[in-house]
């Protein structure tokens, strides 16, 4: 080997580069268990002693000293599955920029393109192109986008802006301009509120033109706070109100109209007994007064007073809505309230007749008007701080701008004047509304007082400061992950890599004797620089990411399986040592048949990478790094070892007492058997492709949408109970055990299509209320959804997939199997320069998709694992594409060789030879990915066991189909004059 010793001071280099990276992650690690000790599973505690030591000095190398913050983001990170936390999606409403682009324009072509856009946007398309195509498709050329009423108005013309001239196409680059900077200025917003959230290293990024922002929270535990923080637009507002005594007549007056539409819907509760109500009747025994006779006074938990109009429960809050929103129901408001607005106020907490706490919220009329704007906007406020009032109460205090406090002067004043009440409204729900009872506020400060908590404050202040959202942004993507299931899932990947490990290294060391050492000190520093490349480039490390580190040792070794074999070879046929190596790495050796193994493995890990997101871009990006760092460790490294040993003792055999005569003289008729294995393998795609059209396919969230939940229970739980219970809540619900039998994954798509936090909340609740009683008492709603360290029951993990990113997620996952196959095709086509060697790789790699789909699609109702299809099943199929390939090429380039070599025989002779001599590399090469796969079955941990399965199961069924469909395939395609031509060539040979 030329340039030994640059190989030599590189590998040493890289090794020491390796070694500083990650240093940085141990030292960081051993700082957060201090803090997690310190705080005593506190992680407020905990968050704090962080915080106070950002920037400190820990860590020192004499040539140059670290504070902690520095540590942090020098450290291999860690994804969600294994610290556990919050990854949500956020949609920017890209609906709402428009409908402001347009000044809210009335244009019917416009709206119905708008609606349209939304039920008829494809997988992968962006909502402004689906909107551009609705408006094209409903306007016909009648209606311009530069039309005055649409995007040609005030606010949108000058310079940069849209003008009566402009053609369609000229006004789409406009507008998407214009909402690719309401997007930037959303991910602006987003990124200051995060910064003051409290997590450390959050992780928010766009997602390419859709209109997608991702937020990885890590270790972030309160679920509801955050979606709130998150989903608020902060749109802060200030409103003059009505009191009851002014709309008393209305209330009255609409009680008795619904009476003739929803008096037999209406359920029976007891009347409020208060001043509203004696203002029915004067009889207390009167027919009015009876339960169930007032549609709208009967939902009235309590009567409020001044700007209250009344307190109702939650869950009614929508029927009142709709009550008050009736053209026959407003038309009774007097001429001077029919702007009226009515608006529901923040959840507080009243006691009912029995003493009892209950929910409620409060019902506001604002004094609005016919363009429904405000008397004043939250434009004007500059700071906003968490404070407390007079009582000592949690409040936030705002600082207003010079043109603010003059209106906010004026708007006081008038409330002084006329004894009215100023609502402060954020995000249409009113915070308070007090009264000003000293006279007009001068200097610009205000202050938002209520039921708060100091949390709350915190977090209200917080997304003042950072300023409104431009748009509605909506989670249509969520999951979280409790910090307990996190070191499960770091437990069981650590143990299956050690195990993985172990068991390949004393495979190689029993095989190939002192080659196998050499092979497995290569491996070793192959995992030093996968790890330290990935500490470097700040790759998240997640639980898919750890499987793909351990198939890396399973493939690590292939190259110098592929070496050895060659070698044995060359030592059969006589040749000395040195002589024996120096074939193996030349390209007429081993190189070739490595090159295209490998091109075939990185073309589908690329489409992997391209394709996938998160936890799957993870399994990729390992995957791909793995793959470099095998390459380099097994032809540079081991081959150091394999020189030094020439120079020295010059006794390598690359066998064992164990292995010297396994597959020597090794003769079987792999085309002699085709006609079986056509028959076999034709039964199999039939009876998988009538499973897949009669039984389908167990489709996750990720392919169809909707909230999955992993839930764990202090007891065994009876799954088909669960799923009745909440079937009854939800309409529809799945429940199954998911490892343990006190574990289920439970599945609904009950309000997924709502992404506002309110319908969050009500599953959250409404799965709470539903299986509580499954728990010993003392179980509290916080305890059973938000995530805190320790936590061994409840929702470990939850997840909301919406039909928009679904639809996205399935159309990219056929574009990359398909990608992958398209590009593996090509490649072959080129290296070998037949397309027979690319139909037969194609064919054997479509055989082995169906193979394993069917597999899951006979198996997935009653297997003891989960067999969903989503991200990770298709990651698992790209992988068993990459390996199927990588077995075919390497039969294929034996096949080469000896069709242009000189071994003698018929053309079916001669390809069986080529194949039975690369049986002790397939053989060796599956057995250990095997081996691997079945480590990580059996210790990876249940939210990755159907994802190891399908690989297990592709692994087995493409080492058959590499040797039994793909060879045939080719010989069977190639012309009869070609197989004559190739005969006597060798027949003179």
């Amino acid at each position: 080997m030329q340039n030994k010793g640059l190989i030599k001071f590189f590998a040493i280099l890289f090794a020491l580069v390796s070694i500083y990276q990650l240093s940085f992650t141990f030292v960081s690690s051993s700082i957060k268990n201090d803090a997690k000790a310190f705080a005593n599973g506190n992680p407020d505690k905990e968050l704090k002693y962080l915080d106070s030591i950002g920037k400190e000095k820990v860590f020192n190398l004499g040539f140059a000293d670290f504070t902690f913050d520095e540590v942090k983001d020098k450290q291999i990170n860690k994804g969600l599955d294994l610290e556990g936390g919050i990854n949500v999606i956020l949609q920017i409403s890209v609906k709402d920029i428009l409908k402001g682009l347009s000044n809210n324009s009335k244009n019917p072509v416009f709206n119905k393109s708008l609606a349209d856009a939304t039920v008829n946007q494809k997988g992968n398309q962006t909502y402004i192109d689906a909107f551009f195509d609705a408006f094209a498709a409903n306007s016909k050329g009648t209606v311009k986008l530069a039309s005055p009423e649409i995007f040609a108005n005030r606010s949108l013309q000058g310079e940069g802006g849209v003008d009566f001239q402009m053609s369609d196409a000229e006004v789409q680059k406009v507008i998407k301009r214009k909402v690719d900077e309401s997007v930037e200025s959303a991910f602006g917003v987003l990124r200051k509120r995060i910064d003051k959230f409290g997590v450390t290293q959050p992780n928010i990024q766009k997602l390419g033109e859709s209109g997608r922002i991702l937020v990885e929270l890590p270790g972030a535990k309160d679920v509801d706070r955050i979606k709130k923080l998150l989903q608020s637009t902060a749109q802060l507002e200030f409103w003059e109100t009505y009191k009851i005594d002014e709309l008393g007549n209305f209330l009255m007056a609409a009680n008795e109209s619904l009476k003739k539409t929803e008096i037999n819907k209406v359920e029976t509760k007891a009347v409020v007994k208060d001043s509203l109500s004696a203002l029915l009747t004067d009889t207390k025994d009167s027919a009015a007064t009876k339960k169930g006779n007032n549609p709208l006074f009967d939902k009235m938990l309590s009567q409020g007073g001044g700007p209250v109009l009344g307190l109702f429960a939650p869950k009614d809050t929508a029927v009142v809505n709709t009550y008050l929103k009736r053209a026959d129901i407003r038309i009774l408001l007097a001429s001077d309230q029919r702007y009226a607005k009515f608006v529901w106020g923040k959840l507080t907490t009243i006691k009912d007749d029995k003493n009892k706490s209950i929910d409620a919220v409060e019902l506001y009329a604002l004094k609005g008007n016919r363009d429904n704007i405000a008397a004043m906007s939250g434009g004007v406020v500059t700071d906003a701080k968490d404070s407390f009032d007079q009582l000592g109460k949690p409040s936030v205090s705002m600082q207003m701008n010079g043109q603010g406090a003059k209106a906010w002067e004026e708007l006081t004043g008038r409330a002084f004047t006329q004894k009215s009440n100023i609502a402060i409204v954020l995000d249409d729900v009113v915070y308070s509304a007090p009264g000003v009872s000293s006279g007009p506020i001068a200097g610009g400060r205000s202050e938002i007082s209520g039921t708060f908590d100091v949390t709350e404050t915190k977090d209200l202040a917080n997304v003042l400061r950072a300023g409104k959202l431009p748009a509605a942004a909506d989670i249509v993507q969520s999951e979280v992950v409790g910090p307990s299931l996190g070191q499960e899932a770091i437990d069981n990947g650590t143990t299956s890599a050690i195990v993985g490990m172990l068991l390949v290294s004393l495979w190689m060391m029993v095989y190939y004797g002192k080659a196998g050492w050499y092979s497995n000190i290569a491996l070793a520093v192959n995992l030093l620089f996968l790890f330290g490349i990935l500490a470097s480039l700040g790759a998240v490390l997640t639980l898919p990411g750890i499987a793909g580190i351990v198939l890396t040792m399973g493939t690590a070794v292939d190259a110098n399986i592929i070496i050895y074999e060659r070698a044995k070879e060359e030592l059969r046929e006589g040749k000395s040592l040195e002589e024996a190596i120096k074939t193996s790495y030349s390209w007429t050796g081993a190189m070739s048949s490595i090159t295209d193994a490998n091109v075939t493995h990185i073309l589908t890990g690329a489409v992997l990478f391209i394709f996938g997101s998160g936890p799957i871009k993870g399994f990729a990006t390992t995957l791909l790094i793995g793959i470099a760092t095998s390459l380099f460790t097994s032809i540079f490294i081991a081959r150091i070892f394999l020189d030094r040993n020439l120079r020295t003792k010059n006794d390598l055999t690359f066998v064992t007492k164990f292995s010297e005569k396994i597959f020597n003289n090794f003769n079987f008729d792999f085309l002699g058997k085709k006609k079986f294995a056509y028959i076999f393998s034709a039964i199999v795609v039939i009876v998988s492709v009538v499973s897949l059209s009669t039984n389908g396919l167990d489709q996750g969230v990720d392919f169809v949408g909707g909230r999955t939940f992993q839930i764990r229970f202090d007891k065994p739980i009876e799954a088909e109970v669960v799923k009745q219970e909440l079937s009854g809540v939800f309409g529809s619900a799945e429940a199954k055990v998911f490892g343990s039998d006190n574990q289920l994954k439970v599945t609904t798509k009950y309000k997924v299509k709502e992404h506002g936090i309110a319908a969050d909340e009500e599953v959250n609740k409404l799965l709470f209320e539903t299986l509580k009683h499954h728990y010993a008492s003392g179980l509290t709603y916080d305890k059973f959804i938000n995530a805190y360290d320790g936590k061994n029951i409840g929702v470990l993990q939850a997840s909301k997939v919406g039909p928009t990113v679904a639809e996205d997620i399935k159309t990219n996952a056929y574009w990359a199997v398909l990608g992958a196959m398209g590009l593996v095709f090509l490649y072959l086509m080129i290296s070998f320069r037949k397309w027979q060697y690319s139909l037969g790789a194609i064919v054997a790699v479509a055989h082995d998709v169906i193979f394993v789909l069917g597999i899951y699609s006979l198996c997935y109702k009653f297997m003891p694992f989960g067999m969903e299809i989503d991200q990770h099943f298709i990651a698992a199929i790209l992988t068993v594409i990459g390996y199927s390939m990588n077995d075919t090429v390497i039969v294929f380039d034996r096949v080469r060789e000896f069709l242009a070599g000189k071994t003698k025989g018929n053309f079916a002779e001669i390809v069986n030879q080529s194949i039975n001599t690369t049986m002790s590399r397939t053989i060796n090469t599956s057995l250990t990915m095997i081996v691997v796969l079945l480590i990580m079955f059996v210790f990876g941990g249940e939210s990755i066991r159907g994802f190891i399965f399908a690989m297990l199961v592709g692994i087995v069924v493409g080492t058959y189909s590499s040797l039994f469909i793909a060879t045939p395939v080719l010989v069977d395609t190639i012309s009869r004059e070609d197989k004559l031509q190739v005969e006597k060539q060798h027949e003179g040979a």
